[in-house]
């Protein structure tokens, strides 16, 4: 009888696990400013060119989610509105917005932890990144350090019903 083996983590694998870790110490900055908990980093030639996390609260922009600032920060770094040859690791599956901004921007790939199964438009709702009605088609990683990403989210938003549900019960007395 031949033993199961466990597959060793290969070494890309290792290099997306690395930048997704630094895209979740940015979602905790982001919960800490109450913000829904997404961090993003855009990568060049192995090294962070730009970050984000979620403020649109915190800036009063609808635009100014994780991806968007991450992006704006790196077209800055390299001198270029085209991002080729970049990587964006993101917390949470792009919105459409976001999708549109990955594919305008030329990001060659994306990786991602959790998805976004209301608005998700990278594969779970629907997938702008790899449509043939598009100029630019951008690769897509999901499910890197999924289980982190998703519980912080998860626990976010549970946060805020209890919240809400507790001014709510103040209100009423």
């Amino acid at each position: 009888m031949s033993e199961l083996s466990v597959a060793e983590p290969s070494m890309s694998d290792k290099v997306d696990e690395h930048f997704m870790q630094r895209a979740f110490e940015l979602a905790q900055q982001a919960e800490s400013h109450n913000e829904i908990p997404v961090g993003a980093v855009v990568v060049y030639q192995d090294k962070i060119v730009g970050e984000g996390f979620n403020q649109s609260i915190m800036l009063n922009d609808p635009s100014a989610h994780a991806e968007m600032l991450a992006i704006r920060e790196a077209g800055k770094a390299l001198n270029n509105y085209r991002l080729l040859n970049c990587t964006l690791y993101v917390t949470l599956e792009p919105c459409p917005m976001c999708a549109g901004l990955l594919i305008h921007s030329r990001i060659e790939r994306i990786v991602y932890a959790s998805a976004d199964l209301k608005t998700g438009a990278a594969e779970s709702v629907f997938n702008l990144l790899d449509n043939d009605k598009l100029n630019h088609k951008v690769k897509i990683k999901g499910k890197v350090m999924n289980e982190q990403c998703s519980e912080l989210i998860s626990a976010f938003f549970k946060r805020r019903r209890s919240e809400k549900k507790a001014n709510k019960n103040s209100i009423n007395f």
